[in-house]
């Protein structure tokens, strides 16, 4: 049974959201973080990051990066620029992209769950990424990024949220990448009341996005604790803010794979040791997107290949059958020498959101090869939570993003 309730949070003044809403943190390198504070000093990163508040002498991770973070948050509350509602709401967050349209509900998820696994993973974390937004979240004491959480879709939160959504939103504007964004408030206690106790009908969550930014919010939550001894587990620390999706709305995109050379083969040579645990099959000039699981595209000078699994390398295990194990256990590492992802400089990983022509550029500039996958499934994903595994990295690429900076949850 899933703890989700309703929380006060702070928001963006009406007429300031569209300026103020920010992609996540983590999507930026410092550089282009500074350029687009730059571009944009009303846009939330420049507290997610408020090392572009200073020069680059000052490291990324200083104790004064976090306070100027705690500071500019203060300010900019104190301003009026951020308010916060009285009453417990959950949030109604709608976002359109190319046709589609997912909505989630904005709320606070227990950490305890995320301890006792009713919310699963599917992701290691690494604990460098996750002491930074620990620092972040504990000096500002606000949680300021979303996770994105989902769940099996339901006949009552599907009503909920119909009904819902027939008042006018409380937000309403398209961002500059082209996704829209509405947000409806649900303060009414009755309604409130209703969806907590629809979460309490699911066994289970999912970690879609955001794995490190949950393992630190629930590290700070359990800080917090060893702080207050007498804590009685209704504290807002004991809570993290998080966005909940229904798996019919979701959408996964590719996340693709560039090589840096062929590890010593020549094209023809490589084309035929692939062939070994593959058909081959060349497709001419276009890019190649492969239209189901088991098939692949393959960039090589100037050539698309269409790579099918042969039948004896596929797998029904919830992890070994996955197109990205396929293509590392029986492509990469054999063949490339590509034996860890994770540290090898040799590859690098392209969300499908930049499109199949990223990928040509990439090969015919600083890669050799590159390959298209064909994206992971929702159903594949909780799949391998369920059964308590972790996917390979860079398996899943989720769009749109959510917008940090509209929901603040402070502890």
């Amino acid at each position: 049974m899933a703890q989700i309730r309703p929380f006060c949070a702070y928001r963006p003044r009406k007429g300031l959201e569209e300026k103020i809403a920010a992609l996540p943190y983590d999507v930026y390198n410092r550089e282009e973080a500074c350029a687009e504070v730059k571009r944009n000093p009303d846009s939330f990163l420049a507290i997610d990051r408020a090392e572009t508040q200073f020069g680059p002498e000052v490291d990324t991770y200083a104790p004064q990066v976090y306070e100027k973070a705690r500071e500019m948050l203060g300010e900019q509350i104190e301003e009026g620029r951020f308010v916060r509602d009285e009453i417990p709401s959950y949030y109604l967050y709608e976002q359109t992209f190319e046709g589609r349209r997912q909505t989630g509900i904005a709320a606070c998820a227990s950490i305890d769950d995320y301890l006792n696994n009713v919310i699963r993973k599917h992701e290691n974390t690494r604990e460098d990424k996750e002491q930074d937004r620990i620092r972040h979240v504990d000096v500002c004491n606000m949680q300021t990024g979303p996770i994105f959480l989902a769940y099996r879709a339901n006949d009552t939160l599907r009503g909920i949220t119909k009904e819902a959504k027939e008042g006018e939103p409380a937000y309403d504007f398209v961002s500059e990448d082209g996704v829209g964004h509405r947000v409806w408030v649900i303060s009414d206690p009755e309604r409130t009341a209703a969806v907590s106790e629809a979460f309490r009908a699911i066994p289970e969550l999912y970690i879609a996005d955001g794995h490190h930014r949950c393992a630190s919010a629930v590290k700070v939550g359990l800080k917090r604790r060893e702080e207050h001894s007498g804590y009685r587990g209704d504290e807002e620390y004991n809570f993290f803010l998080a966005v909940l999706f229904p798996d019919e709305e979701l959408r996964i995109m590719d996340y693709n794979r560039v090589v840096r050379d062929l590890n010593g083969f020549s094209a023809e040579e490589f084309l035929e040791k692939v062939s070994e645990s593959f058909l081959v099959e060349a497709v001419g000039a276009g890019p190649y997107a492969p239209d189901r699981k088991g098939r692949f595209g393959m960039y090589l000078e100037g050539r698309w290949y269409a790579l099918q699994a042969r039948e004896e390398i596929r797998s029904e295990d919830a992890v070994e059958g996955l197109d990205v194990s396929i293509l590392q256990r029986y492509l990469l590492a054999p063949l490339l020498g590509i034996k860890d992802p994770k540290t090898d400089r040799r590859i690098d990983f392209v969300g499908g959101i930049r499109g199949l022509g990223e990928l040509e550029r990439r090969a015919d500039t600083d890669m050799k090869v590159a390959f298209s996958m064909y994206p992971t499934s929702i159903g594949e994903l909780f799949a391998v939570a369920d059964a308590g595994r972790l996917m390979p990295p860079k398996s899943t690429w989720f769009e749109p993003k959510l917008r940090s900076g509209l929901f603040l949850h402070e502890l």
